[in-house]
């Protein structure tokens, strides 16, 4: 148990810190005063005080955080300014978020989720530069009998060059791609013979095992890759390279999760694989034993969900708190709070929705259920 939850401890708080830190920046930069820099929710288990008040702690629940402005009880638009003023003097005003500027207040929320992405970004092109990047072509050594690939046309020796649009870098981009595709058929565009050739193919979906035995509904379409020539093509990259694939990386994991989600709201997608924290858990466990290049390789992917999560238009997330100062932008003054409290009603609803879910989900997968 210890192995699967001390690796998770450390993952949630590096991500966690991260995102937060983002919006202390910023706040700090724009003048805003911070009370509370707590990572963990619930009774604080230790903390200090630094030179400007603010109180760093560590709480009893590592599922998240947050930063506390001064006088503040939310970050939402505040439809009661004048109030809120007499409240206090002209110097502890200066330090009130909800007196400051519209894109001073966007960009204090915007940057926790900005944080994830960079930090994601930060860990790719490290791993990219000191480990290394693989650009093995991806070359069909077997098509299997009577499988989609052989019915749609694929042969052996083709090389595989895009799947749904996307330019296949490495023989590793092929199985996530044809995983985190979404529509019933694949497109695929292959070499063969210095001729390039498009393809269809429509996946069998089979229950089975991933690489780390947990299960799941895998896309398959019955094919073996080798290598061209038998080289496998695996370099160090100069920063310049590190830090461009590594943010096409955060790019493509970003949109393809959008799709994935949209396929589960359509009804689509399987959503049987959208799992919380217990199944993050067990998950950042298994990739630790494979040691400390897998492990954050994972740690950048949840921090790319997490930055994500966080944009959506829904009030507790810092997307939803962005979507309040849209309405103020357009109408020129906040939305009044009885109508900002029946959004957080429907956001607290969306949410605890979301959780009982994903944690259906996992308990399932632990053969709970």
């Amino acid at each position: 148990m210890l192995n699967f939850i001390i690796p998770f401890i450390v993952l949630i708080l590096v991500v966690v810190f991260i995102h937060e830190y983002g919006h202390y920046y910023f706040a700090k930069k724009y003048g805003v005063g911070v009370t509370d820099f707590s990572i963990g929710f619930g009774k604080e288990i230790f903390g200090w005080n630094d030179k400007s008040g603010t109180r760093w702690k560590i709480c009893m629940i590592p599922l998240g955080g947050y930063v506390k402005f001064f006088g503040d009880r939310n970050v939402f638009s505040q439809s009661d300014q004048e109030e809120l003023i007499k409240q206090y003097n002209e110097k502890d005003r200066e330090k009130l978020f909800v007196l400051k500027p519209l894109y001073q207040r966007s960009l204090i929320v915007a940057a926790g989720p900005i944080a994830n992405f960079i930090l994601a970004a930060v860990i790719f092109c490290f791993i990219y530069m000191f480990v290394g990047k693989d650009f093995t072509p991806a070359v069909i050594s077997e098509v299997q009998k009577d499988s989609p690939a052989e019915i749609s046309g694929m042969k052996n020796n083709d090389i595989i060059l895009e799947i749904n649009n996307t330019k296949v870098k490495s023989i590793l981009d092929v199985s996530k791609l044809i995983m985190m595709s979404t529509s019933e058929t694949i497109d695929f565009k292959l070499l063969r013979y210095d001729q390039n050739i498009s393809l269809k193919v429509k996946p069998n979906v089979i229950e089975a095992e991933d690489n780390l035995g947990n299960k799941v509904k895998k896309r398959i379409i019955g094919i073996k890759l080798g290598t061209e020539n038998t080289q496998i093509n695996h370099k160090k990259l100069n920063p310049i390279k590190a830090i461009y694939y590594s943010l096409n990386e955060v790019y493509f994991v970003s949109i393809s999760s959008l799709k994935y989600l949209g396929s589960m709201l359509t009804g689509k997608g399987d959503s049987s694989q959208l799992g919380g924290p217990i199944r993050i858990a067990k998950i950042t466990g298994q990739v630790a034993e494979f040691g400390i290049v897998p492990f954050l390789s994972i740690m950048a992917y949840i921090s790319i969900s997490l930055g994500l999560v966080n944009l959506f238009p829904i009030p507790l997330l810092d997307g939803g708190h962005l979507m309040f100062y849209g309405f103020e932008k357009i109408l020129g003054r906040p939305l009044s709070q009885k109508t900002q409290e029946g959004f957080f009603r429907i956001g607290m609803f969306l949410l605890l929705s979301l959780m009982f879910f994903a944690t259906f989900n996992d308990l399932k997968d632990l053969g709970l259920f």
